[in-house]
């Protein structure tokens, strides 16, 4: 039996991934709870990786996968979307120890495996952590009392696929939400407006990242932040490409950090057509900007950077600027809530500068 291990074999805490920023915030998680037994890092945490194929998320997530392991925790990789049978086998393979699982941490409430394990979890004790702008949305639809969707998902009536799945989310929202018998918790350094009735929020200030790397070297130019708002439908890929020139331009970036959801004909484009060097990180944005070195500014759109990385850089000196969306660049496909989401991260996020002069002016 692990020495990290709880009663039977089995951990006291079961956590589920699919990103390199959820496992990310477990980390965080993990070290802002210290371990029920004493003088045992990382005691009864076993983290599941239900890994995605794309390669860059898979990469990173295999580095951040040695960084639990430093840090003591027990990780399990599992090749949960490996062809048409591997969600049974993964999900199988995965009830028994759910079933005595204490506490469950998940990093993705709207994922449809995250869903199917809820299911399955007598768990006494649910966890989410950050998911980037995403756990904004979770948190003030659970407090609604509304089904779970993405909020980059266009409106309207339910798919076939949705219909079919409904009872299986309806399931989840209900094991996610507090009664006598379940404690529910949301570990975030996102804003939260809408505090649904009995879940405990718990800020995430980024400690692990802070104690764990850093201070970094700060350079004099500046450094800008990708985003996949092209890939998931929602930004026009012309009209960001100009706006990325444009602040580029403004601001004397010369480095250029892709999204790991970024497609290479898109970034290949970039690279030709502002200058821009394309750095593909091997870990999240925040372990990159606090080992350094990075940028004295750092310029981004709406997205969870400009929450995080204001935390994970504190005291350094490093400017967080944010470039707003023009409702102009969205595109015809884009959800109608999408300009009011984008426009919240922006306007709640603190500690960062508005540059919505560059955005008038393209």
């Amino acid at each position: 039996m692990s020495p990290r291990a709880g009663t039977a074999g089995h951990p006291h805490t079961l956590a589920f991934v699919e990103s390199p920023v959820q496992l990310l915030n477990v980390l965080e998680w993990a070290h802002a709870h210290p371990p029920r037994t004493p003088g045992a890092p990382g005691a009864g945490l076993t983290l599941v990786v239900l890994s995605p194929t794309d390669p860059m998320t898979r990469g990173q997530l295999r580095r951040m996968a040695e960084l639990a392991r430093e840090e003591g925790h027990e990780v399990r990789w599992e090749e949960a979307r490996g062809g048409a049978t591997a969600p049974f086998h993964t999900i199988g393979g995965l009830a028994g120890t759910l079933r005595h699982a204490q506490r469950v941490v998940l990093g993705d409430p709207f994922s449809r495996y995250v869903q199917l394990l809820l299911t399955i979890t007598r768990a006494r004790e649910l966890v989410v952590v950050d998911d980037g702008t995403a756990t904004m949305e979770f948190v003030a639809q659970l407090a609604r009392g509304e089904r779970l969707v993405r909020w980059h998902r266009r409106g309207g009536r339910p798919g076939p696929r949705d219909l079919l799945f409904a009872p299986v989310t309806s399931s989840a929202r209900r094991r996610l939400t507090p009664n006598a018998h379940r404690s529910v918790e949301v570990f975030s350094a996102m804003p939260v407006q809408d505090r649904p009735e009995g879940v405990t929020l718990t800020r995430n200030d980024f400690a692990w990242t802070r104690a764990r790397f850093g201070p970094p070297r700060i350079s004099r130019g500046a450094d800008l932040v990708g985003t996949s708002l092209v890939e998931t439908g929602v930004v026009d890929g012309d009209r960001y490409l100009t706006a990325v020139r444009s602040l580029a331009r403004a601001h004397g970036a010369t480095r250029y950090f892709a999204h790991r959801r970024e497609s290479a004909d898109k970034l290949h484009r970039l690279a030709g057509e502002t200058g821009l060097e394309i750095v593909r990180p091997d870990l999240p944005l925040e372990l990159i900007a606090r080992r350094g070195p990075i940028g004295r500014t750092v310029l981004s759109f709406p997205s969870t950077v400009v929450h995080t990385l204001p935390l994970a850089l504190a005291g350094t000196g490093v400017r967080i600027a944010v470039c707003d969306i023009d409702p102009a660049w969205l595109t015809r496909n884009a959800s109608p809530r999408a300009q009011g989401f984008l426009s919240g991260v922006t306007g709640s996020a603190r500690d960062v500068h508005r540059l919505a002069a560059v955005s008038r002016a393209l």
